[in-house]
Parts: C-alpha cells; sequence; structure tokens
C-alpha cells in the first residue's frame, strides 16, 4: 500500500457507511483541497441485496463521486469486533498516511459491526501515538512505521443507529448536497426498489439537524475531546444565538 500522506483518513466498517454519515463534509474537505482516504474495514460481504462484488465496484464508483481514494481491509462483515489486530492494522494505516484529522462513525450496538469500528479506530488512534513497538510481539504489525499523533477525532452519526439526543458542532453541506446523494445513489444494489426510501430518511434527519442550525442541510459530529478555537469568531452564526 502507498505510504502517500493525506489530510484526513476516514474509517468505516462498511461501503456506504461514511457517504451516508459524512459524504457531505468530505466533498467540502475535497473542494478546499485536503487529501482524503476511506478505509473500509470490510467488504460488505455477504450483502443482503445485490451479487458479490456488486458492492466494491459501487463503493469504487461513490469514492469517484466524492473526490477521494479508497482502500478496503479484509475484515469479515458481521463479525468485526474490537480486538488487538483491528486495532494495529488501524494504527499501521495511521502511521503511514499521517493525517491531521480522523473520522469515524458512532455506533451504539444496532449492528455489532458499527460499535466495533468505534471502538477499534479510539484505540488504535491510540496505539498510532506509542513508541517502542518493536519490544512487544505483535510489533512487527507497525515495523517501518513511526509514531503519529492526529489533530482531532471526530464521529458521525451511523444512520442505523439510535438517534443523537446532542452533538458538538454541525458542518453545513447544503450547497453539496447533491454531490452526497449521488455517491449514495452509486450503491444501486443497497439503495433500490423498496430500499430507495431510505434515501428519504437520510436527508430528512440532515434536513432535521440543518433546521437546528438555521440551514437547509448539515450532517453532525462529535468530537473525542473537547473543541478548542484560537477565538470564539470561529463560529458560524446559528438560530438563536
Amino acid at each position: 500500500m502507498s505510504s502517500r500522506h493525506y489530510d484526513a483518513v476516514a474509517f468505516g466498517a462498511h461501503p456506504d457507511d461514511l457517504e451516508v454519515a459524512i459524504g457531505g463534509t468530505i466533498v467540502k474537505l475535497v473542494r478546499k483541497g485536503l487529501s482524503v482516504l476511506f478505509v473500509d474495514l470490510a467488504d460488505g460481504e455477504p450483502s443482503r441485496y445485490g451479487t458479490r462484488g456488486e458492492r466494491h465496484a459501487q463503493a469504487e464508483k461513490a469514492a469517484k463521486i466524492l473526490g477521494v481514494n479508497r482502500v478496503t481491509l479484509t475484515l469479515q462483515d458481521r463479525l468485526i469486533t474490537d480486538v488487538i489486530e483491528p486495532r494495529l492494522e488501524i494504527a499501521r494505516l495511521i502511521r503511514e498516511h499521517r493525517p491531521r484529522m480522523v473520522i469515524t462513525t458512532a455506533g451504539e450496538g444496532v449492528h455489532p459491526d458499527h460499535k466495533a469500528v468505534t471502538d477499534i479506530v479510539i484505540n488504535g488512534v491510540f496505539y498510532a501515538r506509542l513508541p517502542k513497538w518493536d519490544e512487544l510481539a505483535v510489533g512487527d504489525r507497525l515495523k517501518d512505521t513511526g509514531p503519529h499523533e492526529i489533530d482531532r477525532l471526530f464521529f458521525g452519526h451511523c444512520r442505523m443507529e439510535t438517534a443523537w439526543d446532542r452533538f458538538d458542532f454541525a458542518v453545513d453541506v447544503s450547497d453539496v448536497y447533491d454531490v452526497k446523494m449521488a455517491a449514495i445513489r452509486a450503491y444501486e444494489s443497497v439503495f433500490s426498489g423498496d430500499r430507495a426510501s431510505l434515501l428519504d430518511k437520510y436527508a430528512a434527519e440532515d434536513r432535521y439537524v440543518g433546521s437546528l442550525v438555521g440551514v437547509e442541510y448539515a450532517e453532525a459530529f462529535r468530537s473525542r475531546s473537547p473543541l478548542l478555537v484560537a477565538d470564539p469568531e470561529v463560529f458560524l452564526k446559528t438560530r438563536y444565538g
């Protein structure tokens, strides 16, 4: 795998998870000139709908629409668990690509994979910053990589999970919402026929979050640690102050 550096690396359990949760935000980052890598921990197979291989091809198409690069790890869909091996795999990717920002989805366990990816990424980010892995038996997985401490770890809302009662900030994605939806629609095996109604539900959540901050569409995020700004003027105007 290339050791190219990326400004942001986003980790999702399955293809389409990232597009749905943070697709608009990613388009805005790419249009600002930031480089972004999507990492799917599993390939989404066996998929409930469609034939084997369709979802991978659709994920590649979605990545092109968003303007990101994409890789797929070898964890098994439905059986992703937070254990040492995937933590080290995430740490290796972070140490190789050295992003300033890492984004993943926040899962609470409606789908076990979604809860697992949240924990794996949190722990992988921590592992990535630690030195002296060569003194441990598992250290070979991080051979030829150096410690890397990211600037920020953010979580988007995984739509299969329970609704959030709060979020730390929202990104206005109104002006790029058509691009986000085009990327999601690339997954024809997932969002077609009777399942196309899911797109309306996803849009409804983005409209709701937008209504809370006075814009048409917005994506909600939580932060791993408190948000730090140089001064309060960085914040945009929202409804009711």
